[in-house]
């Protein structure tokens, strides 16, 4: 015991003696490792006449290398104790004027425009900033992005794939991802429990012509149980309301008459029976196939938005 207690306060002292506490509940873990943080700028392929927006800056360990590389360095940071210590910490040089801090949650705030991102990010908000990041307009050139190692690997896993999943097929319809690199723990102070990954990112631009809501829409329908059959899927008593009433609220709209008999569960097995689709697995199936699925069941007159 005296040893673990020992080991905790001497953590506490370093993270004093470094100028600010660090709140794990935020998930502060600042990357401290130089050439952990010249290989993610090093990716990002950066030009003296970028803006770039760096989420969760931290201490600015990597803020002040993207100062002496790019026109203008946009830091979002949710703790305002950390953005003191950042904007301290350029106080008085040349790259002060090229810093400009937005103190709040990412999620929250309206991004502004940029060329570049690069984040080190709370793993917590993982997947709603990747979409915020793929859904911003005007596109940006790329984002490099550190993760939890399995996140990224669901980023870039393929159909088939056991992490394979709808994080996968979504991010991917929107941006070409690769894996960048591995990150240990130990990169970081202080080290979080997981193991760590950088991805980049290239937003498809651009982007498929289709209503990114209702892909999403039948994306969900199809990954809640992966491993089952599109027909079964499909046959969800919650899944076929909703597509009923749908369906109801476009022949209303379109002025076409509904058969007093019709039955949306039947027609659904049709479409999918007819198309080839009914014994198909969403684990196995690409954009491509989705894509196609989504055209079968919209030029029925179904939608999932």
């Amino acid at each position: 015991m005296p040893k673990v207690k020992s080991q905790k306060k001497s953590r506490q002292h370093e993270q004093i003696r470094q100028g600010v506490q660090f709140k794990r509940d935020l998930g502060q873990h600042i990357l401290k490792n130089p050439l952990v943080v010249d290989g993610i700028i090093d990716k990002a392929a950066l030009r003296n006449t970028d803006v770039a927006l760096e989420v969760g800056p931290g201490t600015g360990n990597m803020t002040v290398k993207l100062l002496d590389r790019v026109k203008k360095v946009i830091a979002c940071e949710l703790d305002p104790r950390l953005a003191a210590e950042l904007q301290k910490r350029v106080q008085g040089t040349p790259s002060q004027t090229k810093l400009q801090l937005m103190i709040g949650d990412v999620l929250k705030t309206d991004l502004p425009f940029f060329d570049v991102c690069v984040a080190n990010l709370p793993y917590q908000i993982s997947s709603p900033f990747v979409f915020k990041l793929l859904l911003h307009r005007p596109f940006f050139r790329c984002a490099v992005l550190m993760f939890q190692r399995e996140f990224a690997q669901r980023l870039v896993a393929k159909p088939g794939d056991k992490l394979y999943c709808r994080l996968s097929i979504n991010t991917q319809l929107l941006a070409r991802v690769d894996h960048i690199m591995k990150v240990g723990k130990n990169n970081f102070r202080p080290p979080p429990k997981v193991e760590s990954s950088v991805v980049r990112l290239e937003p498809r631009n651009p982007p498929p012509p289709i209503n990114f809501q209702e892909w999403d829409g039948l994306v969900r329908i199809a990954f809640t149980r992966k491993n089952k059959t599109l027909g079964a899927a499909f046959k969800h008593s919650t899944v076929v309301e909703m597509m009923d009433k749908n369906y109801r609220i476009h022949c209303s709209i379109k002025n076409i008459p509904l058969e007093a008999d019709f039955d949306m569960k039947t027609k659904v097995e049709e479409i999918l029976e007819k198309n080839d689709f009914a014994r198909l697995r969403a684990r196995t199936m690409d954009i491509d196939d989705f894509l196609k699925l989504l055209h079968c069941f919209n030029s029925n007159g179904i939608h999932f938005a």
